[in-house]
């Protein structure tokens, strides 16, 4: 039989551009729900202006991904949606870059990620700083 739990995760991040680790939730999670079975864990943020990542951090990966995107979705006003912020244009970008999803396997009750690999919400939206994100999972 087929076990499909859901939690929300409610948090900000604030005013300026970032990657927020959301593995150490993610684990809290699957201990409660998973109950040391195999499964699927779903990370969702359902924003048009965030994106879940799975990437190292901590070494400067995090900080690399936003200068990257940076780069690639420049803050000015190339865009055709221009509402908010100088440059918001670019976070309603930032979903076909950078998934509003994350779909990964769990095994043993665990998430099975490489030892490096995190689960991060990246927010490049400086207007709305409150995020909600879901965590699902099917065992």
């Amino acid at each position: 039989m087929s076990v499909f739990t859901t939690r929300v995760l409610r948090l900000s991040t604030g005013t300026a551009e970032s990657v927020i680790d959301l593995t150490s939730e993610c684990e809290q999670f699957l201990r409660e729900a998973a109950g040391g079975g195999d499964g699927l864990l779903n990370v969702f943020v359902p924003h048009a202006t965030a994106g879940i990542a799975v990437i190292e951090t901590g070494a400067g990966s995090d900080d690399d991904l936003l200068a990257a995107l940076h780069t690639l979705l420049p803050a000015d006003d190339r865009w055709q949606h221009r509402h908010g912020s100088p440059g918001h244009g670019r976070d309603h970008v930032l979903p076909a870059l950078v998934p509003p999803h994350a779909t990964l396997p769990v095994v043993g009750g665990r998430l099975e990620l490489g030892t490096w690999q995190s689960v991060c919400l990246v927010d490049t939206n400086k207007d709305n700083p409150d995020r909600q994100v879901r965590l699902s999972f099917l065992g």
